[in-house]
């Protein structure tokens, strides 16, 4: 049986009443957009993390960019962020017409080396964006001081952080805002695209409902301001509300997985997953590192096992970005990283048997090299 990262059929297999019932119950609604479904989802996402707001939007990429247009962030500013995370976080920064800043990571985590920042400011600095990656959070402590002396904005990348909590505070409460991905593939997964942006700011809530839905305000037609569509769809929503009362059960599933790959690999040359001192992990993927990367995954093939490397190449190294002049060697931490890690199947439902495969062929793979 191939073994891949990512399977939502078990799933889907073991929740399709609910998840089904979601459908109808948004088709026997009488209002597919912007009804009763996506006010309920945000009402409920914004209790569970105890914010005043949330806005539901179309994905995650536009929740980082609305997120940011909504703090008042757009040309001339600079944005410090990572560049060890998935494009569209940098993606976002440059939609919104502002300009991205890296730090480093950190070798123990792959977490934005928060040490770093205070030298990346200047003065067109406007807005801090750690990204809390992998499943774990982001120390905000020092950046929250940072922003507050410096009049800084801050945007909490979330979108592999749902239910992840650092001194039992949860990812997303601690800054102006927060950008939430509903992609499938996340601790909190639609069925299709989605996105969110909490936040316990008034005036930005009220700015990034406009900016979602062409700038107007909804009940009048008024265009404010000219932006896009950007809407969460009513059976995305619908459906996420379901899910959103079983994500404390995905989080532990994702554990008891990251339990039994950390008793099964310990003794060998992998370099397993480290929760940093007063985080607690939810495991959006469960990233290995080892110096011969490339040799392992083309050999766990013969296995029928197929890996993902999250991510291969730093947002700095693609050419899309090549105006921003960072040299190589100008990020080693991110740089190393890129050549080292990959992740492991990792999703509440994978089956016992397929985690044990995967032990079992690693294992095999780490002895022969």
């Amino acid at each position: 049986m191939t073994t891949r990262v990512w399977d939502y059929l078990a799933e889907y297999e073991a929740e399709r009443r609910d998840i089904l019932d979601a459908v109808e119950t948004v088709f026997d609604s009488g209002q597919l957009v912007l009804g009763a479904s996506v006010r309920g989802f945000e009402e409920e996402f914004a209790a569970y993390h105890g914010a005043d707001h949330c806005v539901g939007v179309d994905n995650g990429t536009n929740a980082l960019t609305l997120g940011l247009q909504a703090l008042g962030i757009g040309p001339g500013d600079e944005v410090i962020t990572v560049s060890n995370t998935a494009a569209p976080t940098v993606v976002a920064i440059d939609a919104a017409g502002a300009t991205p800043v890296f730090v480093d990571v950190r070798a123990e985590d792959f977490l934005m080396d928060t040490d770093q920042v205070a030298a990346a400011v200047t003065d067109r600095t406007r807005c801090l964006l750690p990204v809390h990656l992998y499943g774990q959070c982001v120390d905000m402590a020092p950046l929250k001081e940072l922003a507050d002396r410096h009049g800084l904005a801050v945007l909490e990348d979330c979108a592999q952080a749902h239910g992840a909590r650092r001194g039992g505070t949860l990812a997303g409460t601690t800054g102006d805002a927060a950008a939430f991905s509903f992609y499938p593939t996340k601790v909190l997964g639609a069925y299709g695209d989605g996105g969110a942006v909490l936040t316990s700011d008034a005036a930005v809530d009220r700015r990034l409902r406009q900016l979602r839905y062409y700038g107007m305000e909804e009940r009048y037609y008024t265009l404010r301001t000219p932006a896009h569509n950007s809407r969460l769809d009513e059976v995305q929503a619908e459906i996420l509300r379901r899910k959103l009362r079983r994500l404390d059960r995905y989080v532990e599933g994702r554990r008891a997985v990251a339990r039994r790959y950390a008793e099964g690999l310990a003794g060998t040359s992998l370099e397993l997953p480290r929760t940093t001192p007063g985080n607690e992990h939810v495991y959006y993927v469960y990233v290995v590192r080892h110096p011969r990367r490339d040799d392992i995954i083309e050999r766990l093939r013969a296995y029928d096992i197929h890996l993902n490397i999250s991510y291969p190449w730093p947002v700095h190294t693609m050419s899309g970005f090549a105006h921003l002049g960072y040299a190589e060697g100008s990020l080693p931490v991110t740089e190393r990283l890129a050549g080292e890690i990959f992740s492991l199947p990792m999703y509440p439902s994978l089956p016992l048997d397929l985690q044990d495969k995967v032990v079992h062929a690693l294992r095999e793979v780490l002895e022969t090299l």
